[in-house]
């Protein structure tokens, strides 16, 4: 009866005070865009969103950080499942959900909150653009980028994917340039870059521990290729944006 009785009270206060949500067809709108990878719309959204203000905002908790923290679980769990619906892996969606709800934990501020969200619908948004970029390629294409995802710490070789896919070798890499636009080695070293690029900013890795993690041959091997794509070595790229946007984390992603 207590619960029934707190219940009528929140109503009343929230009727004298004329406290509003955000309109659901606004919220539906935004997730849509990151489920369809609009960035444009995301971009100019996350500007006006709750975490940048508040108006509108539904009172989850009267501690005005956990509040916001509260908002950002339930905007990353709303998110996770329109992205899952469109088509994003379930076990990707959840882990990226997993990993930033983590995050958010950390946060000691309204301002890391509210970076913290942007990254978050971006990652989301960016993953999905690809996504709609692999509906056009064969199912073939789409497998061998899905196992390039789930091993990138490990060497992949050509003859790995081709066994994989039950192709043989001169095919798969044929049909791979043609889609994708470039050479399979030319796009698993682009990917262990980009995973390279997060390990620098947002981990304690040290940059052997990098390069071997991602299977380069040395470190020296690792270094000419990350700067050759990023024109920055991994020790500069890392004295510049590390913990760039997350300064109060301290485990690795």
């Amino acid at each position: 009866m207590n619960i029934i009785k707190d219940w009528f009270h929140t109503e009343f206060i929230h009727r004298e005070e004329f406290t509003t949500h955000r309109p659901l067809e606004d919220e539906l709108q935004f997730y849509n865009a990151v489920k369809d990878g609009d960035i444009v719309y995301v971009t100019n959204n996350c500007v006006n969103h709750v975490f940048a203000n508040p108006e509108g905002m539904g009172l989850l908790s009267e501690h005005p950080l956990q509040n916001l923290k509260f908002h950002f679980v339930v905007t990353t769990s709303m998110i996770t499942r329109h992205c899952i619906d469109g088509g994003m892996e379930s076990e990707k969606a959840y882990c990226l959900s997993d990993f930033y709800i983590q995050k958010v934990d950390k946060c000691q501020s309204k301002e890391e909150i509210s970076d913290l969200h942007q990254t978050m619908c971006f990652d989301f948004t960016k993953n999905m653009q690809l996504l709609h970029k692999y509906n056009s390629f064969t199912k073939h294409i789409v497998l061998c980028i899905d196992y390039i995802y789930k091993n990138i710490h490990t060497r992949i070789t050509l003859k790995d994917l081709a066994d994989h896919l039950v192709l043989s070798e001169s095919y798969l890499s044929k049909l791979f340039v043609k889609e994708v636009g470039m050479s399979i080695s030319d796009y698993i070293r682009l990917k262990k870059i980009e995973k390279a690029e997060n390990l620098l900013k947002y981990s304690d890795y040290n940059i052997i521990d990098i390069a071997n993690y991602l299977s380069f041959s040395s470190q020296s091997h690792f270094t000419k290729a990350f700067e050759k794509q990023v024109g920055l070595s991994p020790k500069k790229y890392r004295d510049k944006y590390y913990r760039k946007s997350w300064l109060s984390n301290k485990e690795m992603p």
